[in-house]
């Protein structure tokens, strides 16, 4: 141990935890296979330091001493089980003496139990809000709190479902591991998918006040980071990677002075970060490279989309833009993923590339789609269309219709604004 007389222990021992807690978690589950139990473990080891530290010092390697407590408290709940002697033989007789790993060099250089983690806490057995829920909670580190507060919820409904999806995992005997050949492909989307919604939510916020929510764009970039270092021949998982890093470039000119949203046609794009923006182009290289070698049926959807993305942070201002490749990437994204809102992202593309009266067309059979018949941008996509061609009452109705839609505060007043300046 080394005394820190000067450092606030506590403060230390919070952030390493919250650096460190998904891969002790990861180890823990390994041993005991149960996502939740290794949770509980490794809080164990986190109650053991808030003792230990602030009397004895924080030690040398933080992190290895977390990981080595929690190991310590597994094999002891182990001891105490009647069936410790064919658990001793299922995890090695060896166990006891296991030294814990070096600490990694860099964040994507993480061992195989993480990766498991990931794919477990994404389990299609899982509903969506409990796959997020849990992913933020074991991966990302949050809080209960946390991410209540991240997603407008009550506190109670965000613990129900990570005690639910812990539950679900142990009672459907759901392995703790990386799946492998058709099914680790059809887990890999529900993994991919969890990340992109949390980046969704923090990048358009759903509800609230707030056009942007900043932290939950970070947690979802870092663990779309993480899983590139651990799946480095997946394209899709380097495609999303780069996508949420382009989109992401954007954050600083999305909003004005009072937090009122920006449309990307008003945006400065001086403000944009050209760091992320060049990691994105190197993590989409990446993508296609990988793409190159391991896939037959051509780009995937998070290709496409970050292929799109990289058009944007290619062009100079929103005229310049190459609006007919991105109106042929959204086709093959359409062809690829068919969707309604791939069409209407389509169509937006084809107002920039051939005119708003084009673009009306493709969006026409799109106001019965069931699935957009409470989706505020297909109104105000079509508000946009009408009002550039001049149909001002019809594009104020249409404004207003999606201000009633939406649930976010400034983006509804951002649609009744426009619905002003439609009137006569």
């Amino acid at each position: 141990m080394t005394p820190q007389p000067t450092e606030d222990p506590r403060r230390t021992i919070e952030t390493v935890f919250r650096l460190e807690s998904p891969r002790i978690i990861a180890a823990v589950t390994r041993t005991v296979r149960d996502i939740g139990i290794a949770e509980e473990l490794a809080q164990d080891a986190l109650v053991a330091a808030l003792e230990q530290w602030p009397r004895d010092g924080v030690p040398d390697n933080p992190a290895a001493w977390l990981m080595t407590t929690a190991r310590h408290r597994a094999v002891d709940l182990i001891r105490r089980r009647e069936t410790y002697a064919r658990k001793l033989r299922e995890i090695g007789r060896d166990l006891e003496t296991t030294v814990s790993p070096p600490e990694p060099p860099s964040p994507e250089d993480i061992d195989d139990d993480l990766l498991r983690l990931v794919f477990t806490a994404c389990h299609p057995v899982l509903s969506a809000e409990a796959r997020i829920a849990l992913t933020l909670r074991l991966l990302g580190g949050l809080t209960t709190p946390e991410i209540a507060r991240a997603f407008l919820v009550p506190e109670p409904t965000v613990a129900q479902r990570i005690v639910r999806a812990k539950r679900t995992l142990a009672t459907k005997n759901v392995a703790f591991e990386v799946p492998y050949g058709p099914q680790r492909e059809a887990r890999l989307g529900s993994v991919l998918e969890v990340i992109y919604l949390i980046f969704n939510e923090g990048y358009a916020a759903t509800a609230g006040d707030d056009w942007l929510r900043p932290a939950l764009c970070e947690d979802a970039l870092r663990l779309a980071r993480v899983l590139s270092g651990l799946m480095p021949k997946e394209p899709e998982v380097h495609a999303l990677t780069a996508l949420l890093e382009l989109q992401a470039s954007r954050s600083a000119a999305r909003t004005g002075p009072t937090g009122e949203p920006v449309l990307l046609k008003d945006q400065n794009r001086s403000r944009w970060n050209r760091m992320l923006i060049a990691r994105g182009f190197t993590a989409l290289a990446r993508a296609e490279a990988a793409g190159a070698t391991t896939s037959t049926s051509g780009p995937g959807p998070y290709t496409l989309q970050a292929t799109i993305a990289a058009c944007h942070a290619h062009a100079p201002s929103y005229d310049t833009t190459d609006w007919p490749r991105i109106a042929a990437l959204y086709t093959a994204l359409a062809a690829r993923s068919p969707s309604p809102v791939v069409e209407l992202n389509r169509a937006v593309a084809v107002s920039m590339s051939e005119g708003p009266a084009q673009a009306l067309q493709i969006i026409e059979p799109l106001t019965t789609d069931p699935a957009l018949r409470d989706y505020h941008l297909l109104p105000s996509v079509r508000g946009d269309l009408l009002q550039r061609l001049g149909r001002k009452e019809e594009a104020r109705a249409e404004f207003l219709r999606a201000a009633a839609l939406t649930q976010n505060e400034r983006e509804r007043n951002l649609l009744r604004t426009r619905a002003r300046e439609c009137a006569p």
